[in-house]
């Protein structure tokens, strides 16, 4: 990772990934098939981490705001420069761009599960399904605008108010 956040991704090789990993480029390919394996690698474990995360909660209030909460909490360890610096990278390249959005999706079925589980009314799944899918895109959203951001302000504060507008817009 500090070798895309220094170097940049597209001119990072694999040999110099391999040379300062002091590996083999042979063991490298044992791992990953790409360079573009080591990024996603990095962001595997949200999705199973969210749903978890969700289903150690009371289902108490409405499905969005538990997510939000859940959101906060998470998202808390990605408030550095560096997961910004991947944020921007991962922006950048048309391919890992495209992968990312397969994370999100990943995400957002994660998401689901645990509200289904939490909420086991089968009336209520499309309207899960939404908060799932809303509640996603919110942090899309904050994610994108927190990449694009200079300054130090912590993603919650994007993230919140995502949602807030999320909210505005439902009640109109």
């Amino acid at each position: 990772m500090d070798l895309f956040l220094t170097q940049g991704f597209e001119e990072t090789t694999l040999d110099t990934i391999a040379a300062a990993a002091a590996i083999s480029k042979r063991t490298f390919f044992y791992y990953f098939t790409s360079k573009e394996e080591v990024l996603a690698a990095w962001q595997q474990g949200l999705p199973e981490a969210f749903k978890q995360a969700l289903l150690s909660e009371t289902p108490e209030g409405l499905p969005l705001d538990l997510v939000h909460r859940v959101q906060l909490r998470l998202m808390k360890d990605r408030d550095t420069r560096h997961a910004r610096n991947v944020n921007r990278i991962i922006r950048e390249n048309e391919h890992l761009s495209a992968s990312n959005q397969v994370k999100f999706l990943r995400l957002e079925r994660a998401i689901l599960e645990a509200l289904v589980e939490l909420w086991p009314d089968a009336e209520r799944r499309d309207e899960l399904r939404t908060v799932a899918m809303v509640s996603t895109g919110a942090l899309r959203l904050a994610l994108d605008k927190w990449g694009e951001e200079q300054g130090d302000e912590a993603l919650a504060g994007f993230l919140d108010r995502e949602i807030a507008q999320l909210k505005r817009l439902s009640l109109r």
